[in-house]
């Protein structure tokens, strides 16, 4: 059991549950059963957060995540991401998102390490978790999980005025690239912020220059598959609208699957959303993105996160997407 300074630092720290509401966000509603997948979602991030920052061990914290059923459990693993990052700024506090990591954090690694994004976008900088210490090639997500942040907290900022683009410094990898991973964060967002809706979602996707849409499909991609709440008709005109984008929303369903396989999530969502936007199922995408995972550190001033993109898309379009229209 959490101790009374346990609890007491879960409730210091927490944000509130409300934030995490369409209504108060400003966010389209669709209707009433994606509102409700999407706020489930928040909450579910926010009793993985505070199951981190108010367990007295990663042990007791992993105890506490495994409790959430599995379709949700990933959203878990992403807030106690967040809340390991926060525990370990504290003084005196040290080592529990390593020992998430090392322990059922390893098998949501992806979620973890967005988590530790959200950490970022609320700790001043020099709190920030050391990036030298976390996976050459997936620390990106974390700028994923910090660019989500920005759009779902400051969405006036960050989607409202699409063509500003925010200055970015890390240590994790050179400013450019930063910016586009940025952008596949904000795009996943933006299934959130439009209600799942593919014609709301595309809409504001347009919205932004077109050097930036290819990064937010794919996070919009990604969303879809693994938060969910559309159907099989709304799939496939999300497809049809991303046009020449199609294959970045396909490598970002793809990295949702192996998501999900890696940590035995998948679930019905899973199988249809990667039928449509994949072409073949969760299983195979998320081998794709195992056997095209690149065993170097870049070439060519391009980092391996970026070949390894790139290497899924066009995988997938060969033996997967049926290649008809000029789009594909």
């Amino acid at each position: 059991m959490s101790t009374i300074f346990g609890a007491l630092r879960r409730r210091i720290l927490t944000p509130s549950v409300s934030e995490t509401t369409l209504e108060k966000r400003g966010f389209h509603r669709k209707n009433r059963q994606a509102q409700e997948q999407l706020e489930r979602v928040g909450r579910t991030f926010l009793e993985g957060y505070g199951y981190a920052v108010q367990a007295r061990s990663v042990a007791e914290a992993e105890e506490m995540l495994e409790s959430v059923p599995r379709a949700y459990r990933g959203f878990a693993y992403e807030g106690a991401g967040m809340g390991a990052a926060v525990h370990d700024a504290l003084p005196g506090h040290s080592g529990r998102l390593e020992g998430l990591l090392a322990g059922g954090g390893g098998r949501h690694i992806y979620m973890v390490y967005v988590g530790v994004g959200w950490a970022m976008a609320r700790l001043p900088r020099f709190l920030w978790p050391a990036v030298e210490r976390t996976d050459p090639l997936l620390r990106w997500l974390i700028l994923d999980g910090y660019g989500f942040h920005q759009a779902y907290f400051r969405t006036d900022s960050y989607v409202r005025t699409p063509h500003v683009r925010h200055s970015f410094r890390w240590a994790g990898g050179p400013d450019d690239y930063s910016a586009k991973v940025i952008d596949q964060g904000i795009g996943r967002a933006l299934w959130f912020v439009g209600g799942t809706d593919p014609d709301i979602v595309t809409d504001l996707i347009a919205s932004y220059p077109e050097d930036r849409r290819g990064d937010l499909y794919a996070g919009a991609g990604l969303a879809a598959t693994y938060a969910g709440a559309a159907d099989e008709e709304e799939l496939l005109r999300f497809a049809e609208r991303a046009g020449e984008h199609r294959l970045q929303l396909a490598q970002g369903a793809a990295f949702a699957a192996e998501a999900r396989d890696r940590a035995g999530t998948t679930i019905a969502h899973t199988h249809l959303a990667t039928r449509v936007l994949c072409g073949t199922t969760p299983e195979r995408a998320a081998r794709v993105c195992v056997d095209r995972r690149p065993a170097h550190s870049g070439h060519d001033g391009v980092p391996s996160y970026e070949t390894w993109r790139r290497d899924i898309a066009a995988e997938i379009a060969s033996t997967s997407i049926p290649r008809k229209g000029a789009d594909l």
